[in-house]
């Protein structure tokens, strides 16, 4: 019986302490949603000229 009441007493304790549970945040606020840009084709654009410059090579690198 007094394991009860201690029971009874330490959830007592932790509604005083904590109270309730804080309320739920609904998905909405917490997702942002932003407008895409436009695409670049100039971005993706392959040059020949500079394609040199992503070329990943360790002889290249050494300066071989």
């Amino acid at each position: 019986m007094e394991h009860r009441t201690t029971e009874e007493s330490a959830a007592a304790a932790r509604r005083a302490r904590f109270g309730k549970l804080p309320e739920r945040i609904r998905h909405e606020d917490l997702t942002e949603e932003k407008a895409a840009t436009v695409q670049d084709p100039a971005r993706h654009a392959h040059d020949p000229a500079r394609s040199w410059t992503s070329f990943s090579c360790l002889a290249a690198d050494l300066g071989l």
